[in-house]
């Protein structure tokens, strides 16, 4: 592939980044290829399967349905969901399946529910054991999505899920089914409730002690209040953006609100397109030749220009794996410089993504990109037309179908949208920092520039629980840097460790000086606390994160890139890593489950994954 070639106005950097993905990957991809091929060269396997395994495919189905199957001259839909009615976000997936089998038997086909994936909150087990199964939850949905493909009766693949791990499980689910199409299907944010700044405001009044339990469930329940997903620019709405801007949703699909016409016109759409790009059809895109190095690459750079969730530094590694594609931290970081700030929504800014949606969203930040030389253009999409098709929105036309018209040239609030002439930042929203600490990301997006440089005495705490007893016992009145470590994949499944931050962030808005230093997660909830976070080898391996003892000068450096100890190097090669009772965290709420996970779980920077690297 020569990505130069392809598209004379792309941008040197990205050009360069692009070539070395291809010429790292290219063994690994090349066999993922062949796999794709040999799999796609034999055809629908439906109807060369026993007579007793169709006839238990279609046994429950209607009579038309049965004798489409049976017949075998129409496409079989699978549908893999991830529905659930107490995770808000995938509540309203709960009618889908009927429109979409509705929509396939118009297009002279059948769909069929192939299976079921786990869709944990991490809202609801924030802070608590649970979340310690949040990140290998992403591994098990893939081999869910695989189990739910095996009958190999299926022509293409529908996928229902929006959030946190569950799409990238998704993904990495249909890569192993890569010579099927497929095509996301996303059910949209919920309306605006509670801003996501007075939320903010009250957790940390909560975390003051200035406000009771009542007042802070009212505010949360008003910011967390109907169908739909959270409308702070988190993982699960990051999500959303990498599917469409690398070409797996329809145009405009991915912040349109639940259970409106427009939503449901587009799952009709989006099944339509899923029966028209099988094998039995003239327009065969299989899902692991459409995702290629440059589909990823899009990937990143959108990361990059909206800011989005941290998570997704392993998840695109993770997902592009599962392709045959390498993905390293340092290509995340090389196109970083090149890629400006487009968007500030929550928590980089004020606004939620109804507002980032309603400013121009998708189309606007694609078309500024493209235009900025910023993405591949010619890539394979679920529509077939290349990237330039994304700059288009999707409407109801008069008479109630879906018609599709130019997106926003001009962004409708530049509060919340801007260009790339003149963008909220000239570089994008992550950092990689490296030093005598191992390696970590920083995402800067939210951060005032003044606190991009903190260098302050350590603080060591083996738990996010006994940083809030020190805070709350009033022991945290000096500059610091928090060391929150055995947080990673191997100690205990590497949760999210949201409930750090309104107790940091009220000694940081007391003029301290104060930064997070962990192996932990904290993904799209990162804020206005410069945090070091993923930082790899962790200290369950033995990481110089577990040498760090109380008291010593720990320099986080978003602007050199930097991550170090300043302490006397004859001192440090002297110590012995800490050790952590992680017993606790091995049992109880099914964790006991999960033992070969830990026990075979990657690194943060190769997408801690338990399925290793290509």
């Amino acid at each position: 592939m020569t990505t130069q070639a392809n598209n004379s106005l792309l941008n040197a950097r990205v050009g360069e980044v692009t070539e070395r993905i291809v010429r790292r990957s290219h063994d690994a991809r090349q066999h993922y290829l062949d796999g794709v091929e040999a799999a796609a060269a034999a055809g629908p396997r439906r109807q060369r399967l026993g007579c007793a395994n169709q006839a238990h495919g279609f046994a429950a189905c209607g009579p038309g349905d049965k004798a489409m199957l049976r017949a075998g001259v129409g496409a079989n839909l699978a549908i893999v969901t991830a529905y659930n009615d107490m995770l808000s976000a995938h509540q309203p997936y709960e009618n889908f399946p009927e429109v979409i089998r509705a929509a396939a038997r118009a297009a002279g086909g059948v769909a069929q529910v192939a299976g079921g994936v786990p869709a944990m909150c991490d809202g609801i087990t924030q802070g608590e054991a649970g979340m310690e199964l949040s990140l290998f939850s992403r591994d098990v949905i893939a081999l869910a999505t695989a189990v739910s493909l095996s009958h190999q009766t299926f022509d293409a693949a529908v996928f229902l899920g929006i959030c946190d791990k569950i799409v990238p499980g998704l993904v990495i689910g249909a890569l192993s089914f890569g010579h099927l199409p497929a095509v996301f299907i996303p059910a949209g944010p919920m309306t605006s409730g509670l801003s996501n700044d007075e939320k903010s405001r009250v957790r940390q009044l909560f975390a003051e002690g200035k406000v009771d339990r009542d007042a802070l469930l009212e505010a949360e329940s008003r910011s967390y209040h109907g169908p739909g997903t959270c409308t702070f620019y988190g993982t699960a709405n990051t999500n959303q953006m990498v599917m469409e801007i690398m070409g797996l949703h329809l145009p405009g699909a991915s912040f349109v609100n639940p259970n409106t016409p427009l939503r449901e016109a587009l799952t009709k759409a989006a099944t339509e397109r899923a029966m028209a790009i099988t094998a039995l059809g003239n327009e065969y895109k299989p899902v692991g030749r459409m995702l290629d190095e440059r589909a990823f690459v899009n990937g990143m750079v959108g990361l990059h220009a909206t800011g989005g969730s941290t998570n997704h530094t392993m998840h695109l590694v993770a997902m592009a794996a599962a392709a045959g594609i390498r993905l390293t931290w340092d290509d995340f970081s090389d196109l970083a410089p090149v890629t400006p700030l487009l968007t500030r929504i929550y928590p980089n800014g004020k606004a939620d993504v109804n507002h980032f949606h309603a400013a121009g969203g998708m189309g606007f930040v694609i078309r500024e990109l493209l235009g900025g030389g910023l993405l591949h253009r010619d890539v394979e999409t679920v529509l077939g037309q290349g990237l330039d098709a994304y700059v288009r929105e999707p409407v109801l036309a008069p008479d109630g179908s879906l018609a599709w018209r130019d997106g926003a040239v001009a962004s409708g609030d530049e509060t919340v949208l801007r260009g790339v002439a003149a963008p909220f930042q000239p570089t994008g929203g992550l950092t990689l920092l490296t030093g005598d600490l191992g390696r970590a990301v920083i995402k800067t997006s939210a951060i005032a520039k003044e606190r991009h440089v903190v260098e302050a005495p350590a603080r060591v705490f083996h738990s996010q629980e006994a940083l809030q007893v020190a805070f709350k016992a009033g022991e945290l009145t000096g500059d610091l840097v928090a060391v929150v470590r055995f947080q990673g994949p191997r100690a205990n499944g590497m949760p999210e460790l949201h409930k750090l931050m309104p107790p940091l962030g009220v000694l940081q808005d007391r003029g301290l000086k104060v930064a997070l230093v962990t192996d932990g997660r904290l993904s799209g909830a990162s804020g206005k606390v410069p945090a070091a976070i993923h930082v790899t080898p962790e200290a369950a391996n033995g990481g110089p994160i577990a040498l760090i003892r109380d008291g010593d000068l720990i320099r986080v450096d978003a602007v050199a890139g930097t991550l170090t100890a300043l302490v006397d190097p004859r001192e440090w090669v002297r110590r012995t890593p800490a050790e952590a009772d992680l017993a606790p965290s091995h049992r109880g709420v099914g964790r006991e489950l999960f033992e070969a996970f830990r026990s075979s779980v990657g690194t943060a920077d190769t997408g801690a994954t338990i399925f290793g690297t290509p």
